[in-house]
């Protein structure tokens, strides 16, 4: 079956402001509510904790406009499993769409998942992780565990009735969201914030340090340590600033998808970096920065909640957190399973996968991403998830975009409706950032990274043993 009679069977059912809803919604999940605190301890200092934001930003910008040239080519399901396919070969398309599944997808749903448990067991104590249902040799299964999964199942039981379920949620969760969002931000500007506060964290603004956890003090740090540092922090800031792509994978679902995939990947990515860069600097003007590191459970919305409107306002922000957290989650789970379909058409992924219900959607795509994202909420652990997903995530965001470099040769003719803004100067340097980030990961946290990358390259040996016998259908 080709790529035009799969997004044939697709209903065209959303519009840009759906396309753009889909951006923002992934993109605004956890992140942005935690992540602040772990950059805070990796470069100890306010200056640096908004460039790193302002560098994340950017460079996602920089990543989803050079998407839209690739959007615009190949307006079908898929999305960055077709972009690898048609640039490099069907090979690199498999380890995009293996490592989708086994780390990427499902790790930032299983993330997001503990997230949102995280700020439930605020609002309800014997909700969090340290309350153990049961133990089994070793291993333990916590009621936050719990909570996860129930919310992947349940978000996967709505999607698969259907993309107009899916929509509508998607549009009013996170409409709700960037509003609670906003408020936050100016409640902070207006109402809490403090110019002895804000003086005190610019005074030192670019001195680098780092908390050590084993002497439980700060180290000035420079040269490697700073690089290390960078890199770390630039963990968390991506991984709220990630999951943009996921429009690209229902472009078979969207309205003339040619100009509102590109225009939905500018206007999400754009928005959501300007709230984030202003969500730190609300942070920063209304609590030191040693309250920004060292918030408890890494909560730092909810200290500068409590900074802002008192007690109350805890549990109004850790409310809309868990708000925030599930349309994210939706917008994962709704977009991620047209790449295993597209997969199981192209006879890489289970066969079931490419069957679309009465609903016109891939509910076994959907159930089989669930099972998976469901058991990795067993490792419970958000920061290692973090690091796990993010090291494939960029990889293959760098071979995506130096995919526009080859296809500018090997296509030269193709008709492209839009083409990556500042090429090729911004997508190279987009490369050459992103490259830097993935070296330094490798060498401050293979351990976690590592595992990583190892699943992604037993994909190689998985791809030659699965793939159908018929050649024609792989060149």
């Amino acid at each position: 079956m080709n790529n035009e009679n799969q997004d044939s069977s697709f209903k065209r059912e959303l519009g840009l402001l759906d396309g753009t809803m889909l951006v923002v919604g992934s993109m605004i999940g956890s992140g942005i509510f935690i992540v602040s605190a772990d950059i805070a301890r990796q470069v100890g200092s306010a200056g640096w904790l908004i460039l790193i934001w302002v560098l994340s930003g950017l460079i996602t910008v920089i990543a989803a406009v050079s998407y839209g040239e690739l959007s615009a080519m190949f307006p079908k399901a898929g999305g960055q499993y077709v972009y690898l396919k048609e640039a490099y070969n069907k090979l690199i398309a498999f380890l995009y769409g293996w490592s989708f599944f086994a780390v990427i997808q499902t790790g930032t749903i299983a993330a997001v998942g503990v997230a949102f448990s995280k700020f439930a067991s605020y609002l309800y104590e014997p909700l969090s992780e340290k309350n153990i249902l049961f133990h089994i040799q070793g291993f333990e299964f916590s009621a936050a565990q719990l909570v996860s999964i129930v919310t992947i199942i349940l978000l996967t039981y709505i999607n698969s009735r259907g993309v107009k379920n899916g929509k509508m949620l998607q549009t009013i969760l996170t409409l709700i969201k960037i509003l609670s969002l906003a408020g936050l931000i100016l409640g902070g500007f207006f109402i809490a914030a403090n110019t002895e506060v804000w003086d005190a964290n610019w005074a030192d603004a670019w001195n680098t340090r780092a908390f050590d956890k084993e002497s439980g003090s700060w180290m000035v740090i420079g040269g490697g340590a700073l690089l290390s540092g960078i890199a770390a922090s630039m963990v968390g800031s991506l991984f709220s600033s990630d999951a943009w792509v996921g429009v690209t994978f229902i472009a078979g679902e969207i309205k003339n998808p040619q100009r509102n995939v590109g225009l939905s990947l500018f206007l999400g990515t754009f928005i959501v970096s300007v709230i984030y860069i202003l969500a730190n600097l609300m942070y920063i003007s209304v609590m030191p920065l040693n309250d920004i590191a060292f918030a408890k459970s890494d909560r730092v919305a909810v200290v500068a909640a409590q900074y802002i409107f008192g007690p109350i306002g805890t549990t109004i922000i850790a409310l809309m957190i868990m708000i925030s957290t599930f349309a994210c989650n939706n917008g994962l789970i709704m977009a991620g399973a047209r790449v295993y379909y597209t997969m199981a058409n192209d006879g890489l992924f289970f066969k079931k996968a490419a069957e679309l219900n009465q609903s016109g959607v891939p509910a076994w795509a959907l159930w089989f991403q669930c099972i998976w994202a469901s058991v990795l909420c067993l490792t419970g652990k958000y920061g290692a998830l973090l690091d796990f997903v993010m090291i494939i995530v960029i990889i293959f965001y760098i071979l995506t975009i130096y995919g526009i470099f080859i296809l500018r040769k090997k296509m030269p003719d193709a008709e492209r409706p839009y083409k990556a803004i500042g090429y090729p100067v911004l997508p190279f340097i987009y490369i050459i950032v992103a490259t830097a980030i993935c070296v330094a990961l490798l060498i401050t946290r293979l351990n976690t990274c590592g595992w990583g990358v190892l699943i992604m390259l037993a994909g190689i040996p998985v791809y030659y043993f699965s793939k159908p016998k018929d050649d024609t259908v792989l060149n």
